[in-house]
């Protein structure tokens, strides 16, 4: 359906990739992966002509449609959100608008007296919103918003009022209700929750023609993708498999290559030290000849190139005392909506809670609580002794200074630590090189909770208090802080939409359900074992 042939591209003076080839087939579901800035979204716009190759060819096979997601969201406002969800679908989505119109226009008072043309006109344009089928695909979209976690009561408000993540949902939803021949998503999972994504997984999973993406959830590239395509070195490797497969074959085949390349130069090394040694003598100077022909004809196996990935040792946090924070009778809730009403629980000293629920559930406002940024209306939230509490939610990006550089925030914030080691920390959240240099105000929102984790775990608190730490981060990024949270010696308390991650870390479990707060002992893979749940109300 799309093949790249021989295909070199260049960004100023880097270079993405050389005679590079790959293809998409129909029901192939393809994942793109490789380190930040190897050129994984290039690749999309590439196939959809919105950029050109410097060599070789793209080609979209006749008749073929393409769905694109990226993550630039348009204008949206004027359109109510199912309106906006329809309106790349062509005549259809303007006749439903001008439907939804003539449907106002008929109970507005002040146009009584044009009420027969109003409706003489609605009637023509509901035949014709019935004859494009309009009212199936008005049902589509909004089973596709309900997927995607859009309360019904919020499908017929002004698009225009939701934030900027809830719009990336609704750009989602348009390009899911094209059924396109092709999807290529980038980052699909980047603004959804675990119920969100488990519903595009099942959408994925059905959908029948070509499906090319980028994503930063294991486990969600695992549930999806038969084919992995690695960005490596100006070259597009292709693995038949899902990623776990592929990371196996990886391995095997960077093991087997060098094994190759180190018995080639322990071969050439040898041929060398015995052409030095007797050069200079007559009696050895046909077998010295014959060994510089044949080093001259060897074809020479490249060194093994090795993905930078930047580790660092994160400082062990001071000991708190065994009783980390509690919370006794506390009730809590936004005007007649009651959160928790009566609510106990005791955190201990090295626990790492994960809380789980639906959209609204109230995890974030059970963190607010325990990190102070919010007070409960009945009952107390005490803090124990010893305690060093760190809180990191998106608003903990307010606290960088636009004007600072990336490396001059860090430096700010511990004046004392060397320029090496906080670059080296810098590196493992992905800010190698001149990334450093770039000032706070010019960083992407995921940069900029990079930045504001890396600063928080620098010098770690015993406690943190942790809103989904893992949004926006890469898997290598992401890797690398599960790595250090997994031997983190202090106790947690966390929401993250990451399967994998929350596997890795919790040894608790805070479910937040319609009947009220529940406590698993275990981490999150014991609560799926228990409850055959991957989250609440998610079999």
């Amino acid at each position: 359906m799309i093949r790249l042939d021989q295909v070199t591209r260049q960004h100023g003076s880097q270079i993405l990739y050389v005679d590079a080839s790959m293809s998409i087939f129909r029901g192939e579901k393809v994942g793109i992966v490789g380190p930040n800035g190897a050129g994984k979204s290039t690749l999309f716009r590439l196939m959809v002509r919105e950029e050109e190759p410097d060599a070789g060819t793209v080609v979209v096979d006749r008749g073929v449609t393409i769905g694109y997601f990226s993550q630039r969201v348009g204008e949206m406002s004027g359109r109510t959100v199912v309106e906006e969800t329809m309106a790349g679908a062509g005549e259809v989505a303007d006749v439903a608008h001008r439907l939804h119109q003539l449907e106002a226009a008929m109970g507005d008072p002040e146009q009584a007296d044009q009420m027969s043309e109003i409706i003489e006109e609605f009637g023509e344009v509901q035949a014709r919103f019935d004859a494009l089928d309009g009212y199936a695909l008005e049902a589509r979209a909004r089973e596709i918003l309900g997927g995607l976690g859009f309360a019904p009561e919020t499908l017929d408000h002004d698009v225009g009022q939701l934030s900027g993540g809830w719009k990336m949902r609704v750009a989602l939803a348009q390009i899911l209700l094209l059924r396109p021949d092709v999807l290529l998503l980038d980052e699909p999972t980047n603004h959804l929750d675990i119920e969100s994504i488990v519903w595009l997984e099942g959408f994925l999973q059905a959908f029948d023609g070509g499906l090319a993406m980028t994503c930063h959830d294991r486990a969600f590239m695992n549930r999806v993708v038969n084919k992995i395509v690695e960005i490596d070195g100006g070259e597009l490797t292709s693995y038949t498999g899902d990623y776990e497969f592929y990371m196996a074959q990886r391995a095997i085949a960077e093991a087997q290559h060098e094994a190759q390349f180190a018995r080639q130069q322990a071969m050439l090394a040898k041929e060398e030290a015995f052409i030095a040694r007797f050069k200079a003598r007559a009696s050895h100077a046909a077998q010295v000849q014959s060994r510089v022909k044949k080093l001259e004809k060897i074809e020479r196996v490249e060194a093994p190139r090795r993905r930078r990935v930047i580790e660092f040792d994160f400082p062990k946090p001071p000991r708190s005392g065994d009783d980390v924070a509690r919370l006794a009778g506390v009730s809590k809730g936004y005007g007649a909506r009651r959160i928790y009403e009566n609510f106990d629980l005791l955190i201990r000293r090295r626990e790492r809670w994960c809380v789980l629920g639906v959209n609204g559930a109230g995890k974030s406002t059970l963190l607010k609580l325990v990190g102070a940024q919010s007070s409960p209306d009945r009952g107390e939230v005490v803090i124990g002794a010893s305690v060093k509490l760190g809180y990191f939610a998106q608003h903990a990006m307010e606290s960088l200074n636009p004007e600072r550089t990336v490396l001059e925030e860090l430096e700010f914030r511990y004046p004392k630590a060397g320029i090496g080691q906080l670059r080296t920390l810098l590196g493992a959240f992905g800010f190698g090189g001149s990334d450093a240099d770039k000032r706070c105000k010019v960083l992407s929102g995921g940069e900029q909770a990079r930045l504001a984790l890396a600063a928080m775990l620098f010098d770690p608190p015993n406690f943190l208090v942790l809103d989904e730490p893992t949004n926006h981060l890469d898997l290598d990024t992401k890797a690398v802080l599960t790595r250090v949270l997994a031997d983190y010696e202090g106790t947690m308390l966390f929401v993250s939409h990451d399967r994998h991650f929350l596997s890795a870390i919790s040894n608790r479990v805070l479910e937040i359900g319609p009947d009220g707060p529940r406590v698993y002992g275990g981490g999150y893979t014991e609560y799926v074992s228990q409850t055959g749940r991957i989250a609440p109300g998610i079999g």
